[in-house]
């Protein structure tokens, strides 16, 4: 499904059995790919809280207003099922580098929850580990980070739910296959999928380039968007590839800053 123009900007995976073998960009064998670890209770559970904080739900009710959909007051927000994690492509996975220790196929970035107005549009609140704790970093539209969660699980249950930010892409990984979740990984991949060492072949030519310390690095291109930057709202695309963690959120500058401990407010990339 593809709405229209920018509305979305940017899951969890579960653990797979891990082995230790040599990866490098030609031959990365999908047993040799160790599974992203989870997040402990705790930390969901602090994350959860700080989601539903009340806090939170008064810059969610003013979040939903913001285009005059309708008013503050009236948003009644809630929380709708717990927080997932959320994983990208991992820059050591694409470094792939001879002779080093597998790496999983990505990394947890954040845990997000979705919140729901009154009127049934859809949030999704990311929180992150902070020196104060877990807190709300980014709200943004839409609910991809526990839908495609949710897809991937059916799809292939136990397997790591991630997303190549780069190009909005969805996957799910299990075992030796990497099998799209939306229409931008099904451009990238294929409808049926792709090995673990096609798929590192891929971002490996993608994007090895442009890693942090590489030239391109060097040069002072890998550090995401400014606030007047055309492609503001497509993490990494023309960017830092890599520069979707929740330190760097705030470089995007789109709807300016919310009132839960600086949380940054954006739209969306376009859905698949």
């Amino acid at each position: 499904m593809t709405t229209g123009p920018i509305k979305r900007l940017f899951a969890a995976g579960t653990l797979a059995a891990a082995l230790t073998l040599t990866l490098t960009p030609q031959a990365a064998h999908a047993a040799s790919v160790p599974a992203p670890p989870a997040p402990d209770a705790a930390s969901v559970g602090a994350a959860r809280d700080a989601v539903a904080a009340p806090g939170t739900m008064d810059t969610l009710a003013r979040f939903f207003a913001r285009d005059g959909a309708l008013a503050a007051p009236n948003a009644a927000p809630r929380i709708d099922g717990d927080v997932v994690a959320v994983y990208t492509l991992s820059p050591e996975f694409v470094a792939a580098r001879p002779g080093a220790t597998a790496v999983p196929i990505a990394r947890r970035e954040f845990l997000a929850g979705t919140a729901v107005a009154a009127d049934g549009r859809r949030a999704s609140v990311w929180t992150a580990d902070t020196a104060q704790g877990p807190q709300v970093v980014n709200i943004a539209e839409g609910d991809d980070e526990a839908r495609y969660v949710a897809a991937g699980a059916r799809l292939a249950p136990g397997g790591v739910v991630f997303r190549e930010p780069q190009i909005n892409a969805w996957y799910v990984q299990a075992g030796d296959r990497v099998s799209p979740l939306n229409a931008d990984a099904e451009h990238a991949i294929g409808a049926g999928g792709t090995t673990v060492a096609a798929y590192q072949r891929r971002v490996h030519r993608a994007y090895a380039d442009k890693l942090p310390g590489s030239g391109y690095d060097a040069k002072g291109l890998a550090g995401g968007f400014g606030p007047t930057d055309p492609g503001a709202g497509r993490s990494g695309a023309g960017g830092d590839p890599f520069g979707v963690a929740p330190t760097a959120f705030a470089a995007a500058g789109l709807l300016g800053v919310a009132g839960v401990g600086g949380a940054v407010v954006r739209v969306r990339r376009r859905r698949s």
